[in-house]
């Protein structure tokens, strides 16, 4: 019996992979966040599960009893996480309860909402001499947060962010930022990206507040903020350049034989 944690995607059931259903289709148990993953998901296993349970309104302890009877039973169980069950998949005090009771677990990689969120907007988050960096957090709250990771010290570094959970404080992170990135800095909100009901708004810090208060976002909403999402002057990476030789590419000279 195994507990296989398994990256659902930011939401369009076409972006869970192959590994991932295929792995569904072996268990009859199966646990997902109704909340944060579409019934359409569910629905490409839904006839051959034996218990479909949604663990949004289940506590930890009662989806780790879920989860033993199944392992008693020799069952194996597809536990569903949003996106990538590495980033804020609460996954982490899930695997230590299984530690506990020895029950073996794998994990699946998904699709996370940064990178469908950059697919949606048609943009590269790392762009040559303008960002080699991308840093995924998100806005402290009810978590508790280490100092050397608040929003401000992250802002130092000038580096491409995304910003989780943190779309109803969006008034604070732009006045956080503003003294990092300037106020021309340019944002992008993305409201359920992937779902059919999928939106987002651009602008730069000194107009985002606005533009995301008029479309009402006020929850699952990913921010992401850089001068990656405008800029056109940034160099090409050495990987295609002609004039750059590697491992597995030579140079060729106008004297070389064809």
């Amino acid at each position: 019996m195994t507990v296989y944690f398994i990256g659902a995607g930011p939401g369009d059931p076409d972006l869970i992979t192959v590994k991932a259903l295929k792995t569904m289709q072996r268990c009859p148990v199966i646990l997902y966040a109704g909340s944060l993953i579409p019934v359409e998901v569910i629905d490409q296993v839904r006839d051959q599960a034996e218990v479909i349970y949604d663990s949004a309104t289940l506590n930890l302890d009662e989806t780790t009893e879920i989860i033993r009877q199944a392992a008693a039973a020799g069952k194996n169980v597809a536990r569903l996480q949003c996106g990538d069950p590495a980033l804020y998949g609460a996954t982490g005090e899930q695997m230590r309860r299984l530690d506990a009771l020895a029950i073996d677990y794998e994990v699946i990689p998904g699709v996370s909402a940064v990178a469908a969120s950059a697919a949606m907007l048609k943009k590269e988050l790392t762009l040559s001499g303008v960002s080699q960096t991308v840093i995924m957090t998100r806005y402290e709250g009810k978590t508790p947060f280490p100092e050397r990771e608040r929003l401000p010290t992250l802002a130092k570094s000038g580096a491409t962010l995304a910003i989780h959970l943190g779309v109803t404080r969006i008034h604070k992170i732009v006045e956080e930022l503003i003294p990092y990135y300037g106020e021309d800095c340019p944002v992008a909100v993305c409201y359920r990206t992937s779902w059919p009901d999928q939106d987002y708004v651009t602008g730069t810090l000194k107009d985002i507040v606005e533009q995301v208060r008029a479309k009402k976002f006020t929850r699952t909403s990913l921010i992401l903020v850089g001068h990656v999402l405008d800029s056109e002057d940034f160099a090409d990476s050495y990987l295609y350049d002609k004039s750059q030789a590697h491992i597995y590419r030579k140079i060729h000279r106008k004297n070389d034989a064809v």
